[in-house]
């Protein structure tokens, strides 16, 4: 396989190479654009002509400089071996191979696809997505042999691409049904992917029955097709050994997967909790879950919410406290999928614990949610800040205000209040509650292994924080 007839590298160098706005030709899909796909589909020998591209809107050169473009990737696939359960794996794979592209960036998946072309690559020649398409077919078939024919099509058309996306769309939603009735208890083998090791390195996803990869693109039965079919490759098999606490979701083989797939970096996980150990974030998650101390609760919000949560931080801001491969207690990376499991964050509560999403994914979920909590979690078209959910909490018998009662969170609460009816706001210290366990680490001089510091169910007041930049002799 080579790549030498175009005229941009492509190799596993380029991976995690980030295109910053000021340095990109065109932005594909992202958040300013409501609809984007990729898809991968399995046909019959007969039904595709391998080697075909073809564009249905503009090309790459007629594409505006600095703007945001729709965008859907179709991929048809056509083979002896191919089944349909292998659609989902194989589509994942469009993320790896873009991002082998010199001057290129991949984000994301499904419906939350996000591209940028840097503007070096595409004055270098790449003005067409023919060589993207190139790409693909030839990556495809080198690294998966068992796809014997390949067709690719690009949409930039938005008005041309309806049809093929409300089949994405149903698509996506019947490889998800399909694994709702399997349980993690039925199972000795869970799934690892390191797909996005290259933009974060100590990041691995765990794919359970009932715990979807944080994109939300692999269920458990996608990590088995890739494991059977690419045994080496980014998709594979984790015998979960001892159930070292059934409860949080700690298994002996899992945390053995993390500590030799991250070097040690993360060596123990809970896979149903926000807060004690958490499974480990990446970039790509469809949403976060996030703390909202006030009310000691935790709130949701996806890729696609415009706007601010309802602690007045929008996605992104709360992304970049959520990524790169850490642990972070209460900022916590999931898929949509998740929701609707019957583990979902079990450790911390559950849909009990949650008090407030965007009503759009409300809205997807719904029939998911717990009968009694339907209709008492309020969006953004009920509450617009932490005093209006506190309000609405209360009014509407939440239980997280049973939280407040037995954690002594409630006297706590009207006493804050008290607090600031007689202080200014702007001399308010205001407090950084964090329940469950939050850990630092201290180095130590001289390269020593340093200590680490836990809190654990800590309630942290600063009147000031003073951040200080040092001098060169400062740090002497």
């Amino acid at each position: 396989m080579s790549f030498e007839d175009l005229p941009i590298d492509v190799g596993v160098v380029h991976e995690g190479e980030r295109i910053r706005k000021a340095d990109m030709q065109v932005e594909l899909g992202g958040p300013k654009i409501e609809k984007k796909f990729e898809l991968v589909l399995s046909r019959k020998m007969n039904e595709i002509e391998d080697g075909e591209i073809q564009i249905i809107g503009p090309d790459l050169k007629d594409l505006e400089e600095g703007g945001s473009h729709p965008i859907g990737i179709l991929i048809e696939v056509a083979g002896k071996e191919i089944e349909q359960d292998l659609e989902g794996v194989i589509e994942r794979h469009i993320h790896e191979y873009t991002n082998f592209v010199e001057g290129t960036m991949h984000l994301n998946q499904r419906y939350d696809v996000w591209i940028r072309i840097g503007k070096k690559s595409f004055q270098k020649g790449f003005n067409r997505f023919k060589i993207l398409g190139q790409v693909y077919q030839r990556l495809y078939k080198s690294e998966l042999p068992i796809i014997e024919k390949i067709q690719v099509t690009f949409y930039t058309d938005a008005s041309k691409m309806n049809e093929i996306y409300d089949t994405a769309i149903a698509t996506y939603n019947a490889r998800d049904e399909r694994t709702r009735g399997l349980k993690d208890d039925e199972v000795d083998v869970f799934y690892g992917c390191t797909l996005c090791q290259s933009f974060s390195p100590t990041h691995m996803c765990v794919i359970t029955a009932q715990r979807y990869a944080n994109c939300g693109a692999i269920s458990w039965f996608d990590g088995r097709a890739a494991a059977r079919v690419d045994p080496k490759g980014p998709l594979f098999a984790i015998k979960k050994g001892e159930t070292i606490d059934g409860e949080k979701g700690v298994y002996a083989g899992v945390n053995q997967a993390y500590k030799e797939k991250t070097l040690g970096a993360v060596t123990d996980v809970a896979l149903y909790s926000a807060f004690e150990n958490p499974h480990t974030s990446c970039g790509c998650f469809e949403a976060i879950a996030f703390i909202i101390p006030e009310v000691d609760g935790l709130g949701i919000v996806h890729r696609d919410f415009k706007g601010t949560a309802v602690n007045g931080l929008p996605f992104s801001t709360m992304a970049d406290s959520t990524a790169g491969g850490r642990q972070i207690p209460g900022f916590h990376g999931l898929a949509i999928e998740y929701l609707r499991s019957p583990k979902f964050l079990t450790v911390d509560g559950g849909w009990e614990r949650i008090v407030w999403l965007p009503k759009s994914i409300k809205d997807r979920v719904y029939d998911f949610m717990p009968e009694t909590l339907r209709d008492i979690i309020p969006t953004e078209n009920d509450v617009s800040n932490i005093d209006e959910l506190k309000t609405y909490l209360k009014d509407h018998n939440h239980p997280i205000i049973e939280r407040w009662v037995e954690t002594g969170a409630a006297a706590r609460l009207e006493e804050e209040e008290r607090r600031e009816e007689l202080v200014p706001a702007s001399q308010q210290a205001q407090p950084f509650i964090m329940p469950g366990q939050m850990m630092t680490t201290v180095p130590a001089a001289g390269g020593a292994p340093g200590f680490q510091i836990i809190f654990k169910n800590a309630k942290i007041y600063a009147e000031k924080v003073i951040i200080k930049r040092l001098d060169e002799k400062d740090k002497k």
